[in-house]
């Protein structure tokens, strides 16, 4: 059996028909077009998927689409170049493959909402869902500090 859901990503509203088993990522991926969150182990452990709905972290790959159905949903997709965390990334070469980088971003983005100014340790564990194969954690501790300076600087 089927339903349609309504998922507002990245600020447009998609109506998707979804089965009674269907994960959030797929129907952003095969329904919706996004190519960011990805499947990494399927089982909620890498951080491959994440995607936030309604401000908060999910694992796309776990969570059953039906419960989404009318949440605004954004990935690393919609995020706007200048975005203070995607150039922070960008500018401290944090990244190699770049898989698992959507995630750690949505996830960074996430943590300064909460925390405007986390240590190095608060950063290592709101993080620490997220694998990066490439083990470019170096960069990606400096990605984070520098995010958070430079909204520190708008703010």
């Amino acid at each position: 059996m089927s339903t349609e859901i309504s998922l507002d990503v990245n600020g447009t509203s998609h109506q998707v028909r979804v089965a009674d088993n269907t994960v959030l990522l797929d129907a952003l991926r095969q329904q919706v077009g996004v190519t960011s969150a990805r499947e990494g182990c399927g089982v909620g452990a890498c951080g491959a998927c994440t995607v936030l709905v309604e401000g908060h972290s999910v694992s796309s790959c776990m969570a059953n689409a039906r419960r989404y159905d009318g949440k605004k949903v954004v990935t690393a997709d919609g995020l706007p170049e200048n975005d203070p965390v995607v150039s922070s990334y960008v500018d401290n070469g944090a990244m190699q493959c770049g898989y698992c980088i959507p995630g750690f971003v949505l996830m960074t983005k996430e943590l300064l909402r909460e925390n405007p100014s986390p240590t190095d340790e608060e950063i290592a564990d709101h993080l620490e869902g997220n694998i990066c194969r490439c083990a470019t954690y170096p960069e990606i501790m400096k990605a984070v500090r520098e995010a958070a300076a430079r909204a520190g600087e708008t703010t």
